[in-house]
């Protein structure tokens, strides 16, 4: 009996569950590769490092979630690169042969250069990164209870968000309502609600790839919560005492002891090792320059997909790093694999369809951008709460966040407001 095509995908997330999923009737065996055992929604990774969801609330085991796909195995294990001539991943002990290979693997933080900055300011990428950002606002405030000297008190509740992205503008929100609303009255030494937040955007707007009316309400919300804002202005340092700032050739300094990196993302080190691998050419931030269909140049059975792809967009450049196109594609690759086996022609090539993009300020706010439709505001909030729970991966999940949501709506508390220790 002939042995059946083998498919590896590596990464867990969004488009290579996707990709998994969509193969469940085809004559393939699927082994899907992650170094870690769950799937995560990253979208809502800020809640938890601002205590309102707990890590189990957005994250969901890959071997439940693959359980009834008989033709799917799930291998927890870290992928170090590919030997191409061979058709065979890489592993930290071993290696598994494949006939075509999906890279799903998504982003890692980018500092552009100085990676020293890593250390003082971390990125959102992963759980650990969420409990790790959460332990240091949490502690920020913790230690401004004790300290006796008021520039340290100011410090400690000095809060910079590098990045005016829709994380960088998420979190600061987030952290507004902690200190406004959720801590308030909690503690006996400090006030929260007098707690500094800075947002630090190079571009002249937060939210840029919004249409401008939507950034300009998104700015007047953040203000309104009493958010600053620093637009047109660059971060050239982070120390463990506070950030460096520069504006038009001047610069300021700026006392914070918690510093929160939103400002860009460059592709992981098997990204790297596979462009390496195929000869593959890779933009600026190490994406992989994918042929129409999604595969890699001269490489027909490897496949790049969502974060670690540059695609092109329509209006140039790639497009976005965002959910949708990495299940898009993930479902558009399953296509081209379903059409190589069946010996049909393949599909056109991949074309994005853009479903919106949406970000949420604060409690009741958010703004949403479908095509020419824009929203802002209340009804706008209630559109971003049911897409995220409808793109959540199990009901149990959707259930689970609908009901902390409705308690945290209606007490302002949130419940996952946990020290946890620090990350080594």
């Amino acid at each position: 009996m002939p042995e059946r095509h083998r498919v590896v995908i590596i990464g867990g997330g969004f488009g290579g569950l996707k990709a998994a999923q969509a193969l469940k009737r085809a004559p393939v065996d699927i082994t899907l590769i992650d170094k870690r055992n769950f799937h995560l929604f990253q979208p809502l990774l800020y809640q938890v490092a601002t205590g309102a969801l707990s890590p189990a609330n957005i994250a969901a085991p890959l071997r439940d979630v693959l359980h009834s796909q008989r033709n799917a195995r799930v291998v927890m294990v870290d992928a170090t690169g590919i030997d191409a001539s061979r058709r065979v991943v890489l592993l930290a002990e071993g290696e598994l042969a494949y006939d075509t290979l999906i890279l799903a693997t998504g982003a890692r933080h980018h500092y552009f250069g100085k990676d020293h900055f890593a250390a003082f300011a971390p990125g959102l990428k992963t759980v650990e990164d969420a409990t790790e950002i959460r332990r240091r606002i949490l502690v920020a405030f913790e230690r401004a209870e004790t300290t006796a000297d008021p520039v340290e008190r100011q410090a400690l509740m000095t809060f910079v968000i590098v990045g005016g992205g829709p994380t960088g503008v998420e979190l600061a929100g987030a952290i507004a309502e902690v200190s406004r609303h959720t801590l308030k009255g909690d503690f006996r030494a400090i006030d929260p609600t007098t707690a500094r937040i800075v947002v630090v955007q190079g571009g002249e707007r937060v939210l840029d790839t919004f249409a401008p009316e939507l950034s300009d309400k998104a700015q007047t919300e953040m203000r309104r919560l009493g958010v600053e804002l620093r637009l047109d202005t660059r971060c050239t340092d982070v120390r463990a005492d506070g950030v460096t700032l520069a504006k038009g050739g001047v610069e300021e300094w700026i006392d914070a002891r918690t510093v929160l990196w939103a400002a860009g993302v460059a592709t992981t080190p098997i990204a790297a090792a596979t462009a390496a691998a195929c000869a593959c050419p890779t933009d600026k931030a190490g994406r992989l320059m994918v042929a129409t269909d999604c595969s890699l140049p001269g490489h027909p059975e490897v496949f790049g997909i969502g974060d670690v792809a540059h695609h092109p967009a329509p209006a140039g450049g790639p497009l976005a790093g965002v959910a949708q196109v990495a299940l898009q594609q993930g479902a558009y690759v399953a296509e081209v694999i379903r059409a190589r086996l069946a010996g049909r022609p393949p599909p056109p090539p991949f074309r994005y369809r853009d479903r919106g993009s949406m970000a949420t300020i604060g409690r009741g706010t958010a703004v949403v951008q479908v095509g020419s439709w824009h929203f802002a505001g209340w009804f706008a909030w209630l559109m971003w709460l049911f897409i995220h729970i409808l793109y959540l991966v199990r009901f149990q999940n959707r259930l689970l966040v609908l009901l902390q949501w409705s308690a945290n709506y209606v007490t302002r508390n949130r419940s996952a407001l946990l020290i946890t220790e620090q990350r080594k």
